[in-house]
């Protein structure tokens, strides 16, 4: 069984940058993702990460945030910079172990505003 715990988020200004961990416990991950979701609106996937080191964004954060991995993608990060109001929304991440995605973390809400 997999727990994932995220942190990080919080309140920053327009062009500001946050930086958001996802800790993996229980087994080994595969793969990871982070999504985010506004209110009302369906869970998009913006960054993902395998253990083979392939990565993928979203185009709409693509340029602005990286996604990395450390300890087997124990811990990964999602290092946010140029941060827009649009950007605004909760952040999870997502894990998948042994060929079993589906692994959610409880979010953390990130608010860009001034």
């Amino acid at each position: 069984q997999v727990q994932l715990r995220e942190s990080g988020g919080g309140l920053v200004q327009p062009g500001g940058s946050l930086r958001l961990s996802c800790a993996a416990s229980g087994s080994s991950i595969d793969a990871m993702g982070w999504y985010r979701q506004v209110t009302g609106k369906q869970r998009e996937l913006i960054a993902h990460i395998t253990r083979s080191g392939s990565i993928n964004y979203a185009e709409s954060v693509k340029g602005r945030f990286t996604i990395s991995g450390e300890n087997a993608l124990n811990t990964v990060y999602l290092q946010m910079n140029s941060l827009k109001p649009e950007d605004t929304a909760v952040y999870y991440c997502e894990a998948c172990s042994d060929y079993v995605c589906g692994y959610w973390g409880q979010g953390t809400q990130v608010t860009v505003s001034s």
